[in-house]
């Protein structure tokens, strides 16, 4: 809103000429989120504690210290972010923009899924919310029709083509199929991001990070000059992400003050959903879907550990795994939550070199 504001305004007041640089908005969108969460984050705590009387159902079958040292902890907190996000976002980015648009579609399409699956949850008092069919189907909905909008805004052919990373050249053409596998992105995003949050702290992080990836990815995509020098696929207007995925740093960090352990409010469907519709969403618009694979290989592991231990125990009747998702199994190991959480962060951190060098290697 501000840029939309301030630029008939920059030729004669040279102060409004910054609104025109991506990177200082991007600074400006991340700590207006990062105050805002904190000013809104004891008063959003405490209308959740006065809802939320027994705070987030605990599953039964987790590790037991779940049951004392995280009963009574209000979840939802999701809410937060999508507030700090959605004010510093619309406050800084180019609203003209529509992959901003088709963006955060999906990120509050997949928070209002999540909200109405923590209302049934809290309402029922147990982990049962939307049935996982209707939430599949309701993503893929979302998803698609995020897909078509992406699509309908990026130039052909690179529009509806998968980008190969490393091999600059390599374009797998998709056709009609693209906006499929678009949805197919985002909804594995976004159920990864769900799997993984189960500690205090351990998928916000990961997230913030993804984001952060994702911010740089999008300012050079989005800047013919500086994608043509490391030889991307150049796509007009995508740079506005970059204010976005800075506007979730900041929203996330915000959240974290709240979530470090021990955790005052929990981040519930309503913000892994989101959060993680989003990475997917803006992984599709930079044409990067495969490098949030590398980034986000944290969310992927945690995924396909509890594939494996609901395919194996199925067939076998025995568990791989102690305890799926993987961060559980460590738990019945006996590491401490803190250990298990910084070593998680460390190795997001390093899949997201890896997948930076993605960049550069062509």
């Amino acid at each position: 809103m501000l840029f939309n504001l301030a630029r008939p305004l920059a030729d004669q007041f040279i102060l409004f000429n910054l609104f025109r640089y991506t990177t200082f908005r991007s600074g400006a969108a991340c700590l207006t989120a990062l105050v805002v969460a904190l000013i809104l984050g004891p008063r959003v705590i405490r209308w959740l504690r006065s809802l939320q009387r027994d705070g987030q159902p605990i599953r039964a079958d987790g590790p037991e210290r779940h049951l004392i040292e995280k009963k009574g902890t209000p979840t939802m907190g999701g809410l937060l972010i999508l507030l700090a996000l959605g004010i510093s976002t619309l406050l800084w980015v180019d609203l003209r923009n529509r992959y901003v648009w088709a963006v955060l579609f999906v990120t509050y399409g997949y928070g209002a899924l999540g909200f109405v699956d923590d209302y049934l949850k809290l309402s029922r008092h147990n982990n049962k919310g939307v049935p996982g069919r209707v939430k599949l189907l309701v993503q893929a909905v979302i998803g698609l029709i995020a897909g078509v909008w992406i699509t309908s805004v990026t130039r052909e052919p690179l529009a509806s083509e998968l980008a190969i990373p490393v091999f600059k050249e390599v374009l797998i053409p998709l056709g009609h199929a693209f906006p499929v596998f678009a949805a197919l992105v985002m909804m594995g995003s976004s159920n990864a991001v769900n799997l993984t949050d189960g500690l205090d702290g351990l998928a916000i992080v990961p997230t913030i990070i993804c984001a952060g990836v994702f911010a740089l990815i999008a300012y050079l995509v989005g800047n013919r000059i500086f994608a043509e020098y490391l030889q991307l696929n150049a796509v007009a207007g995508v740079d506005q992400l970059c204010v976005f995925c800075a506007a979730l740093i900041g929203a996330g960090l915000g959240f974290l003050w709240f979530n470090a352990p021990p955790a005052a409010v929990f981040m519930g469907d309503i913000g892994s959903l989101s959060l993680g519709g989003a990475l997917g969403a803006v992984a599709v618009a930079t044409k990067h879907e495969i490098v949030l694979m590398i980034v986000g290989g944290l969310f992927v592991v945690e995924t396909v550990s509890v594939i494996i231990q609901v395919f194996w125990f199925k067939r076998t009747g025995k568990r791989v795994f102690l305890m799926a998702p993987l961060h559980h199994h460590f738990e019945k190991k006996g590491w401490s939550e803190p250990t298990i959480v910084i070593r998680f962060w460390i190795i997001s951190m390093i899949l997201a070199l890896v997948g930076l060098a993605t960049l550069k290697i062509r």
